[in-house]
């Protein structure tokens, strides 16, 4: 917002103006202390992606585990978590499958003992799955019912998704655990590759790699989102990019 916009709601630019100002007035950015209200950096690029969808998902950017969830359109991600502009449950599926994780594993930093999910090297290399209608369907499904069997155990037993699965380690939740194995089933049947190769995080990166290089070659069509209509255009502003 413009400064005269952002003053229209008073208490929240107080508390801005007391707390945040003194800090940036002390920056040696110009920038930064002209533009002392808004944040430092806005992500301009991840507000022009997710513009116009209801939902996008949201990851762990570093943790034990790679967790994704839903996060609502007005919901306003820290640098803790990854923003990814889709808001289709099969494109979740394919996230929280087996497959993508062990991408991610490959191809990630670690903090410690914990993943560091970097989408340059992880989510821009990911190779999706090229797959009909049918498949896509199915995958979306599933993910589907999963997210809601998810959130309905999260709020019957008013406990966050790190002690969740950690009780399905523990051999809790069947049903849970039973929709993820569906699931990588299914994403793996999207690759066109038997289940057996599920149990192996090493040959999932080794066809992963083949598929990417066979991709970047051009020796293999890669068709793996259908076109997607323009985010509508905001009605009180226009987006200018540099040519």
């Amino acid at each position: 917002m413009k400064l005269e916009e952002a003053g229209l709601y008073p208490a929240a630019i107080a508390v801005v103006r007391q707390r945040v100002r003194p800090r940036k007035d002390a920056n040696r950015s110009a920038d930064i202390r002209a533009r002392w209200w808004q944040f430092t950096r806005p992500r301009g690029e991840m507000r022009a992606a997710v513009r116009g969808l209801d939902r996008f998902v949201t990851g762990t950017a570093t943790g034990k585990r790679l967790i994704l969830a839903w996060a609502k359109a007005d919901v306003c991600p820290s640098n803790l978590v990854n923003a990814f502009a889709f808001d289709d449950d099969y494109a979740m599926g394919v996230l929280l499958s087996r497959v993508h994780e062990s991408w991610a594993r490959a191809q990630s930093s670690t903090l410690e003992d914990r993943l560091r999910y970097t989408p340059t090297s992880v989510f821009a290399t990911f190779p999706w799955p090229s797959s009909d209608g049918d498949k896509r369907a199915q995958i979306g499904d599933i993910a589907k019912e999963l997210i809601e069997l998810r959130d309905k155990l999260s709020i019957e037993r008013n406990i966050g998704l790190t002690k969740l699965y950690n009780e399905c380690d523990e051999g809790a939740h069947k049903e849970l655990s039973e929709l993820h194995d569906q699931l990588d089933r299914a994403v793996a049947d999207a690759y066109g590759w038997p289940p057996s190769v599920l149990s192996d995080p090493v040959e999932i990166t080794s066809r992963l790699l083949v598929l990417n290089a066979a991709i970047a070659a051009g020796e293999q069509d890669y068709t793996p989102f259908p076109p997607l209509a323009p985010p509508p255009e905001p009605q009180s502003e226009r987006l200018f990019l540099p040519d």
